[in-house]
């Protein structure tokens, strides 16, 4: 049965292990459950409820898992992505000023795009054709954009009209709290203790109590309702100019930001074989674009798979069982959502520091002699976090690596030889996007 649902093997894999891999998992991305609330608490004066959202988070999660459990047979978590949430809420909802049911709808229309290009292949043959080097630092890259957005949530990293970015006021309560909450968490990692960010979390979080950065409500309650949100879009605006700005932004933006992170799971996990391609591809995207798809339902950002899904394969999870053990995992987290609504920012940026310095190992594999594969990936790491855009570091990086490769190869022909079909057009397509738009 096991062989069946999960694609278990019994002569090379074990029950216990794969339960152990699946919470160990979980125990390393429960923190999506305190950040993605928390990031869109922005939009409460809105009338996006932060608690209806802590559990649509669950509800895309679990969705998500189950079929990367039962469809894709893989050890994979899945949740709402981090910075694809960051760009939902800061730059469509706040910056270009539109509302959080058209951002919702706009995430509707791009999943069931998604399911349609993988049906066809198309985010299969692109995940395949980007070359090996670009690939370790797109989940390098998203590290570091993680762990930007974790020191400026919790006050370390501040704006700075002089030197665009400083650091903050390190005295502060909140501040003080961070600190320590590093050290804390990162004490835990180093001695390998299993659910180390999590425990890092929730010890942080107890400390700010007297502190009064935590505001503790209790640790159980009933299941916050998901119906203020729950399919909320506005079918008025589908055929506006507007709604397909925004739907194609979000397709790039999704496209390369899931590319990036099931690459940079594959990577870490050694999932790649002697030629780059990923093992299941096909599969995991179908997983990933009915999770988006189903989030957008529920009422969250999009969902995708989570980079963390490594610690569980560290553990010795192979198969889709894995996967279903994360997912019961967050079925029952949704009972304890007042605990996780209490975890202050200053508790989840540690971890996401953390979960930064785990993403950016694949560099030590970038062949850096070579300076046609080097710049491109320096490039693809550098700019996610500079230009605070996962998209635009991918797409920057696949642009340089096409025009330096493309020139190199007046003087030197062996260079156009790694320019494939598909990345000449990516490269093109990139460039009209940042022309027109």
């Amino acid at each position: 049965m096991l062989q069946k649902l999960f694609g278990f093997d019994p002569k090379t894999m074990n029950v216990r292990t794969e339960i152990l891999a699946g919470i160990t998992t979980f125990l390393t991305m429960a923190y999506i459950l305190a950040v993605n609330p928390s990031i869109f608490s922005a939009l409460a004066g809105q009338g996006m409820p932060t608690d209806a959202v802590f559990t649509a988070t669950a509800g895309a999660a679990i969705i998500g898992t189950l079929v990367m459990a039962f469809y894709a047979k893989k050890p994979f978590g899945l949740a709402p992505g981090m910075g694809l949430n960051a760009f939902f809420v800061f730059t469509v909802c706040l910056g270009m000023g539109y509302s959080w049911q058209f951002a919702l709808t706009a995430i509707l229309l791009e999943g069931i795009i998604f399911i349609l290009l993988t049906i066809s292949n198309v985010r299969e043959a692109i995940v395949n054709t980007i070359p090996a080097n670009l690939k370790k630092a797109m989940g390098a890259g998203i590290g570091m954009f993680i762990a930007f957005i974790g020191l400026r949530n919790a006050g370390i990293i501040v704006d700075n009209p002089s030197t665009t970015v400083a650091v903050g006021d390190l005295s502060s309560i909140t501040s003080i709290l961070t600190i320590i909450g590093f050290f804390i968490t990162g004490v835990l990692v180093v001695l390998k203790v299993r659910g180390g960010l999590l425990i890092g979390i929730l010890a942080t979080t107890a400390i700010g109590i007297p502190m009064g950065v935590t505001q503790y409500n209790g640790v159980m309650s009933h299941v916050p309702s998901v119906a203020p949100i729950f399919c909320q879009f506005e079918w008025s605006h589908i055929l506006s100019w507007d709604m397909l700005i925004v739907v194609f932004t979000f397709l790039f933006f999704d496209m390369f930001d899931t590319i990036g992170t099931v690459v940079g799971v594959s990577v870490k996990c050694g999932m790649i074989d002697k030629d780059g391609k990923v093992d299941g591809v096909s599969k995991i995207l179908m997983a990933d674009a009915i999770a988006t798809t189903a989030g957008a339902c529920l009422g969250t950002s999009t969902t995708t798979t989570y980079v963390e899904s490594a610690s569980g394969v560290a553990e010795g999870g192979r198969s889709g069982l894995t996967a279903f053990v994360i997912a019961v995992c967050f079925i029952l987290a949704t009972y304890f959502s007042p605990l996780f609504l209490a975890i202050p920012s200053a508790a989840t940026g540690p971890v996401l520091v953390i979960v930064g310095v785990m993403m950016v190992t694949p560099l030590r594999e970038i062949d850096w002699n070579d300076y046609s594969e080097a710049i491109p990936a320096f490039l693809t790491a550098m700019l996610m976090p500079l230009s605070y855009s996962i998209s635009d570091g991918i797409m920057l990086g696949v642009i340089s690596y096409v025009v330096l490769n493309a020139i190199s190869a007046i003087f030197n022909k062996q260079y156009i030889k790694k320019i494939s079909i598909i990345m000449w057009i990516m490269a093109i397509v990139f460039i009209l996007r940042y022309i027109f738009m």
